[in-house]
């Protein structure tokens, strides 16, 4: 049934791609959603801010999460990967709870994404097919991921777990930065590479990009289009997966998701344009190698 479905949206979206309408779309679409989440956290959540804890929020620990979101955008735009891990590693090395950690890295998602979606958009990254093979399956895997960290899991039990997660995220960085000598190779079963990384990054706070963009970039696939198709559809998943957290969780940690977002949608557009001049391995390794530096010692305070 979903086979039949992703096949009659990608059918659907086909025969709209040719007008001119539809090409705005990819501009209009995350621009509204955007505008109407902002309007219903405002709305929801108005009565817990006020000016003076407003100003009072922005201390030495806003930098700190306002400098976590600059570099972990301009990692997931550059690299096609490493927002949640980069951003989830410092977070969880910071010593926020992973519950807090995953919630407010996948809200402020839902805004750094659909920046660099239109980024991506604007410079022409986007590989609108391999968009739409990705993103139901992608959003499906997202939405049980978050609903099960929300509801069933019990963030600090899987912590620890967490971070090896992490640290095997960044082996896979590392390893896709050593590959040479890639031979281009058809991509199968699309479906099932977006689920599993929508339903991984939703509970472990990062892999859509580790997962999805490193196994087509390691089948060959151009990278240009493979990072901005990725960023593209995981607006749409980390939309997915936001929304359920605040279904079932709730809004945690309005400072650390404020700062994510900032940081973030400055990062975005640079990250979009940098994206096709900037020396991949030795990014994506010094990226890998942070990360397990991180991890560990989030281990290292929970044995």
């Amino acid at each position: 049934m979903i086979k039949k479905f992703v096949k009659n949206f990608n059918d659907s979206v086909g025969v709209m791609q040719n007008s001119s309408f539809a090409k705005q779309l990819w501009i209009i679409l995350p621009v509204f959603l955007l505008v109407v989440l902002l309007t219903v956290l405002i709305f929801n959540h108005y009565a817990d801010f006020t000016w003076n804890g407003f100003l009072a929020g922005f201390n030495q620990e806003f930098l700190i999460f306002f400098a976590i979101g600059i570099f972990a955008q301009m990692v997931d735009g550059t690299l096609g990967m490493g927002y949640g891990a980069t951003s989830t590693s410092f977070l969880l090395a910071y010593g926020v709870p992973p519950t807090v950690s995953s919630t407010g890295v996948h809200v402020a998602e839902m805004f750094t994404t659909g920046a660099s979606a239109i980024s991506h958009h604007r410079f022409g990254n986007i590989n609108k097919k391999l968009v739409r093979h990705l993103l139901i399956p992608g959003v499906l895997g997202s939405i049980t991921g978050a609903y099960l960290l929300s509801d069933v899991i019990d963030g600090d039990v899987i912590k620890p777990f967490i971070a090896v997660y992490m640290i095997v995220l960044a082996i896979i960085i590392i390893r896709k930065a050593l590959q040479s000598n890639i031979i281009k190779k058809k991509t199968k079963h699309l479906g099932f590479l977006a689920s599993f990384g929508g339903f991984m990054d939703a509970v472990g706070g990062g892999g859509w990009g580790p997962i999805v963009t490193s196994t087509l970039l390691g089948r060959g696939r151009h990278p240009r289009y493979t990072i901005g198709s990725v960023n593209a559809a995981e607006f749409a998943v980390s939309f997915a997966s936001g929304v359920t957290f605040m279904i079932f969780g709730g809004i945690q940690g309005w400072q650390v998701i404020i700062g994510l977002i900032l940081g973030g949608v400055i990062a975005a557009p640079i990250a979009a344009k940098l994206v096709n001049r900037i020396q991949r391995k030795p990014m994506m390794i010094a990226v890998g190698i942070l990360i397990i530096i991180l991890s560990l010692r989030t281990l290292s305070k929970l044995l």
